[in-house]
């Protein structure tokens, strides 16, 4: 029987040196993958309704988060930001008319930030946790998640098993010390870690995709 979920299917990507960093030391992530693997995270943005990223990741990177494929749908774009730290002249508050931005903050960050935000055609609200959030994005109608990062967040995530469907992407070099993809799960024996129902490895151009599934997208057999 289809698995059938209370809330969005959340779908994680990322991509990893060998030896499991998303970027070095300094942050520096661009680019880990080659041209394929850029082209699947667009794929990944254009099939899902909603892309989700950590404040940390719009502070570093600044990123649009549209789909760059020809005639792609562009995500609506949401970024957790506890304190709403994001800058007004971000890429994804200046671009606003690309796709709506959604701002998640915890209760009782700074009004006046929020005001200054919504006056600029950001929706921001308050979330408890990720759940909540999940829940809420149900019944906004939204029923397919895209998490690209960063390593908090795709963390957070997999702790508290919201994850459906896993795509590492691995390219073939070595970075050492740097900003590991997947912290602390508090897993302390094996027999704790999660396992997928299935998974399935090939080649991306140098580049090698591991996608994991643990829970199948309702309505799939």
């Amino acid at each position: 029987m289809p698995t059938v979920l209370p809330r969005p299917y959340v779908t994680v990507s990322y991509g990893q040196s060998l030896d499991g960093r998303i970027a070095t030391r300094t942050g520096d992530s661009q680019w880990i993958g080659g041209a394929l693997s850029l082209q699947l995270a667009h794929e990944l943005r254009r099939d899902n309704e909603v892309i989700l990223v950590g404040i940390g990741t719009v502070l570093r990177d600044n990123p649009r988060l549209t789909c760059r494929l020809p005639g792609g749908r562009n995500p609506t774009r949401v970024v957790l930001d506890s304190d709403l730290r994001i800058p007004v002249n971000s890429a994804l508050v200046t671009g606003i008319a690309e796709a709506p931005t959604w701002v998640i903050c915890r209760a009782g960050a700074d009004a006046d930030r929020r005001r200054t935000l919504e006056s600029l055609g950001v929706d921001v609200h308050e979330m408890a946790d990720l759940p909540a959030l999940l829940a809420w994005l149900t019944s906004r109608g939204i029923s397919t998640v895209f998490v690209e990062g960063g390593a908090q967040v795709i963390t957070a995530f997999l702790g508290a098993r919201l994850v459906d469907r896993l795509l590492v992407v691995t390219a073939p070099f070595v970075i050492g010390t740097g900003i590991e993809a997947i912290g602390n799960l508090n897993s302390t024996v094996l027999a704790e870690v999660e396992r997928p129902l299935r998974w399935r490895r090939w080649e991306l151009g140098d580049d090698l995709a591991t996608e994991l599934i643990y829970r199948e997208f309702p309505g799939t057999s």
